[in-house]
């Protein structure tokens, strides 16, 4: 299992949503890892551990919404959490609609 994994849930469909894009970074800024969630809208990314520190998954969700001909007031959301050394997984959720998002630390 990859040390990070997201899941988005469309809170407007009460469906998965699939293609989502999101880049995962350190800090610095420096890139880790990017991909789009799969049709559960599940993704899994980065290396197999992660150093600690602060990285933020930025979700691509004005592509997501253009493309299923939907409104957004958000281009993106970018959640920034803290890795804690010697932690196995970190799951990062987002549930999503086209006004509003929330997230959570998942287990």
């Amino acid at each position: 299992m990859s040390h990070l994994t997201t899941h988005v849930l469309d809170a407007a469909t009460g469906a998965p949503a699939s293609g989502v894009g999101v880049v995962l970074a350190h800090a610095s800024g420096a890139v880790i890892a990017q991909g789009a969630t799969d049709g559960d809208g599940r993704l899994a990314l980065g290396p197999d551990t992660l150093t600690a520190g602060d990285y933020t998954l930025t979700f691509l969700t004005g592509p997501y919404f253009a493309a299923v001909g939907v409104e957004t007031f958000y281009p993106h959301v970018a959640v920034t959490f803290r890795v804690q050394p010697g932690r196995a997984h970190y799951h990062v959720p987002l549930l999503l609609s086209p006004f509003a998002y929330s997230t959570y630390r998942g287990s």
